[in-house]
């Protein structure tokens, strides 16, 4: 990571200070056995497998939360140039429109700006992780039955900030010497979702051709 690129990242841009796992948990160990793997520069198709005798709902629990914290902080480095009066709409160019919908005042899809998109997702997003109804910490703790249909939605959420930053900012990103960082955060995010088929195929197709040729 260039020093530049440190900089902008160790800076405290994200929205949210990052959820963390508890040490000495099977959650952290997880975590810890995750990102071994990445930084062994392992193939990221191979690194986002799920370990042998691994629970799918632990594995998945643990990346929902670590693209949570990674993603935030992407569209932190760019949310200077991402204001009301550049993007009032939150879209992915032309042809897709990303309307705002939760369980509390948006209770129709409602069009918002992309920074009012972003700060209403990440705020629903910490609610769901932080809930150990839905993301129990405690070993032995089940998962609720619903569990991978919130982990979905949250997922395909996500999928929507890469579809905005790529079509929207990428000069900014390019401009920061970003652009490795987040092509492989995207590539292990992509990797991970079609893994387990955690995405709607629909949700992928605004970066399609991107994705062909970055993730053959």
């Amino acid at each position: 990571m260039s020093l530049a690129l440190k900089q902008v990242f160790n800076k405290d841009r994200t929205f949210r200070p990052k959820r963390k796992f508890e040490p000495g948990t099977q959650r952290f160990e997880l975590h810890k056995k995750a990102q071994a793997s990445l930084n062994a520069g392992l193939d990221l198709k191979l690194a986002v497998q799920l370990p042998h005798g691994e629970d799918l709902n632990d594995w998945v629990a643990v990346h929902v939360v670590d693209f949570f914290n990674r993603i935030n902080l992407i569209y932190g480095t760019i949310s200077d140039s991402c204001t009301e009066q550049t993007c009032p709409v939150m879209s992915g160019g032309p042809k897709y429109e990303y309307r705002w919908q939760d369980e509390h005042k948006y209770k129709k899809p409602t069009a918002v700006s992309a920074p009012k998109y972003m700060s209403l997702l990440m705020d629903w997003i910490e609610v769901q992780i932080n809930n150990e109804q839905i993301f129990p910490t405690n070993v032995g703790t089940p998962f609720p039955k619903g569990f991978m249909q919130v982990a979905k939605k949250i997922l395909s959420r996500l999928f929507r900030v890469f579809v905005h930053v790529y079509i929207h900012h990428f000069d900014r990103v390019s401009q920061m010497g970003a652009e490795a960082h987040v092509n492989t955060c995207y590539k292990h995010f992509y990797y991970f979702v079609t893994e387990f088929n955690l995405t709607d195929h629909k949700e992928l197709e605004p970066l399609k051709e991107m994705t062909s040729r970055m993730c053959h």
